[in-house]
């Protein structure tokens, strides 16, 4: 400990004082996560830590870490899956945490909350220093003029606020109207060059992290933060990754290429007012061939590249190059700020343009890319010519031999997004995996603790190590169980004698099951359903058989959906992906959990398949591995809506079969929570019917 910081309280301690300030009950499961937390800085070994709903995770992490950063007089970084859940770790709990624990302390503990840049307002930017990015196709009226009260709004705004925070602004504004006053990292100047550097918002925020102790972000800036060649957040030698069930998809999704008539558009219309013209007309043709590729193309998973679709990339790629070298050097205009501007916004689109075309040639091969490129391959980069995505099952050849051995060696998967209203069809790129990644860049150097209520598939954490890139020997694994007594409080009900679910829609005996179900429980029931479509059925179905209210996904945004549920215990609310882990509703509101079907990634969801094949091939299970970890992790969080505070009751029900009688069951089933478990409906809506009676 360095000799002028003086020998702090130890976690319990502080741990104790932070709960009673709180006005909380301290657990069992809290204590021994807050040590293991301590031990693993201490130590400078990665932890991975399911807590359950209840245990107070957050104070139980949050503890060890400003004590952490209160003795080595440097942040600690905490990252959650989502800015909504940033801002309730900033609001509500740091500021009384702090409180509690001021008098025990040195200092009292200071916090931040950092964003990726595009969340704050560019004065350079709004003060005409950049291009706008839209483009000049004809909008709905109605949305022109929607969009032009928000951009009155957000300019009355801009000279009254204090942090430049786009959440700030009460109702929210659109994206189409937040682009044309924010930047990306990328395409920022840079507070040395640029002319309103001294009060940028986003500097001004990172500042503020600087002087922190703790530094709340969320997993897409954590991740940049460590994949990009700039740091973003502040220097730090320990990460808390919260909801770190997310981790992997959130890293998917930053690292994900895209490319469409829109990406290179806009390309082309930031380099067109900067190069000779015939340079940017000659990307604007590659972007109209490929506009016409894709048009006609089925969407889906491209696992051999046609060579229309190699040579249209190696088009792209090329004009993209040769408007970057017509730039000229990118410093040019370092002292001509509102220029540099725009180059700076030319360079970084043109660069994504370029990058994300050979990105999608190299993940087939640098032999076919010569095929595809013709003479020029040496210079440009690689494209391939090999055939159609319908014949993926066969390789390129036609043996799957052959297909076989290119998925062990692949690294990326390319598929296809067809259009849907203006947003144009998309090629998109992502890697097979990102756990080298995160081995590398965000476990390499410092400590990482990692934690959710739901981190344990199957009873194991190996599922998601591997995910994460973690090797044994590296990282520890603790459950501390939740204080909940799950057998005593809960029911899960699988429907055996239902028919597996098929792909014509929801089956009538499963709209009956659920009029039976819901009814017993008079109400108070969620529906989680594994697409929209099923959920808007079951809807249609059962408002015409049900006196209860009931309210569908889509009626209205989500949270008001939710805080009408919550208030009306009669209430039932059906929908999909966003409700299985983003409602908690306790109390009576909330009685009956209903999970339609076992949530298996779609058949043709192309990233999921991509790596289940790949699994396969290199020897393992790839079903196990792929579709019944992500069926697991997501039945965990929808059973996880049930009990949300210690006087909760009820029932989880899951209509499909396959739950008790699939040779993947147990997998699934050692996921969930240990509730009482049935498969007969008498007693399931005996027990409803009791609960309804006795509240």
């Amino acid at each position: 400990m360095p000799k002028d910081r003086p020998e702090l309280p130890p976690v319990e301690e502080l741990l104790t004082a932070a709960v009673t300030a709180l006005g909380g009950v301290e657990r069992p499961g809290q204590v021994k996560m807050a040590q293991a937390v301590r031990d693993a800085v201490e130590s400078e070994e990665h932890l991975a830590v399911q807590a359950g709903t209840g245990t107070g995770k957050s104070l139980a992490y949050l503890v060890p870490a400003i004590r952490h950063a209160a003795e080595k007089g440097e942040a600690v970084v905490v990252s959650t899956a989502t800015i909504a859940l940033q801002r309730q770790l900033v609001d509500r709990d740091l500021p009384r945490l702090a409180d509690a624990l001021e008098s025990l302390l040195p200092h009292r503990p200071e916090f931040a909350i950092l964003k990726g840049r595009r969340n704050y307002l560019c004065r350079h930017k709004m003060a005409d220093g950049m291009p706008e990015d839209e483009d000049d196709q004809l909008f709905d009226p109605r949305e022109v003029s929607a969009t032009g009260r928000m951009v009155q709004r957000i300019q009355e705004w801009a000279n009254e606020t204090e942090t430049g925070d786009r959440d700030e602004i009460v109702p929210g504004v659109s994206d189409q109207a937040w682009r044309q006053f924010s930047v990306t990292a990328r395409e920022c100047l840079g507070a040395q060059r640029c002319p309103s550097g001294a009060d940028c918002f986003a500097e001004l925020a990172r500042e503020r992290a600087g002087e922190a102790d703790v530094v709340v972000t969320n997993h897409a800036l954590l991740a940049i933060d460590a994949m990009e060649d700039f740091a973003v957040l502040p220097e730090h030698d320990v990460v808390v990754v919260d909801e770190a069930h997310e981790l992997v998809d959130r890293v998917t999704s930053v690292v994900t290429g895209e490319l469409s008539e829109s990406t290179v558009s806009l390309a082309v219309r930031r380099a067109g007012r900067l190069v000779e013209q015939g340079v940017a007309d000659r990307l604007q043709e590659a972007g109209e061939d490929l506009r016409a590729l894709l048009a006609v193309a089925p969407p889906g998973r491209v696992d051999t590249l046609p060579g229309s679709l190699g040579m249209t990339l190696a088009l792209v790629r090329d004009a993209a190059f040769a408007c970057i070298t017509a730039l000229g050097p990118r410093n040019k205009d370092k002292d001509d700020p509102e220029n540099a501007g725009l180059r700076k916004a030319a360079f970084t689109a043109l660069d994504d343009v370029h990058d994300t075309a050979q990105r999608m040639l190299d993940a087939f091969g640098p032999a076919a890319g010569r095929d595809a490129a013709g003479d020029d391959a040496e210079d440009s980069g690689n494209s391939r010519d090999s055939g159609d995505s319908r014949d993926s099952e066969r390789g390129a050849n036609g043996g799957p031999g052959d297909a076989r051995s290119e998925e062990v060696h692949r690294a990326e998967v390319v598929w296809l997004e067809e259009g849907r209203g203006r947003v144009p069809p998309t090629l998109r790129v992502a890697p097979l995996s990102v756990g080298g990644m995160l081995r590398d860049k965000l476990f390499g150097d410092r400590t990482v603790v990692l934690t959710s209520a739901t981190l344990a598939l199957g009873g194991s954490f190996d599922s998601l190590s591997r995910q994460w890139g973690l090797r044994a020997g590296e990282w520890t694994g603790l459950d501390v169980g939740s204080p909940f007594d799950h057998p005593r409080r809960g029911i899960l009900y699988v429907a055996t004698h239902l028919p597996q679910p098929g792909r014509d829609g929801l089956p009538e005996a499963y709209v009956d099951e659920i009029a039976e179900l819901i009814e017993a429980a008079g109400g108070r029931t969620l529906g989680l359903f594994s697409s929209m479509r099923a959920a808007k059925a079951a809807t249609e179905a059962l408002r015409e058989r049900l006196d209860v209210p009931l309210l569908c996904q889509g009626d209205d945004s989500t949270s008001q959906l939710v805080k009408q549920f919550a208030g009306d215990p009669a209430t039932c609310l059906f929908g999909t992906l966003s409700l299985w882990q983003g409602v908690d509703v306790p109390g009576p509101s909330l009685t009956l959990v209903i999970i339609d079907r076992i949530p298996f990634p779609r058949p043709d969801d192309p990233l999921a398949s991509a790596r289940q094949r790949h699994v396969a091939a290199t020897g393992g299970n790839g079903f196990m591995a792929v579709a019944a970890t992500h069926a697991a992790l997501l039945l965990a969080q929808g059973a996880g809506r049930l009990l949300r505070s210690m006087d909760d009751r009820g029932v989880v029900a899951v209509l499909d079969p396959r739950l008790a009688t699939a040779r993947y069951s147990g997998f699934l089933l050692n996921s969930l929570p240990p509730f009482w478990r049935t498969t007969d409906p008498a007693k399931v809506r005996d027990a409803l019917r009791r609960l309804t009676a006795g509240s």
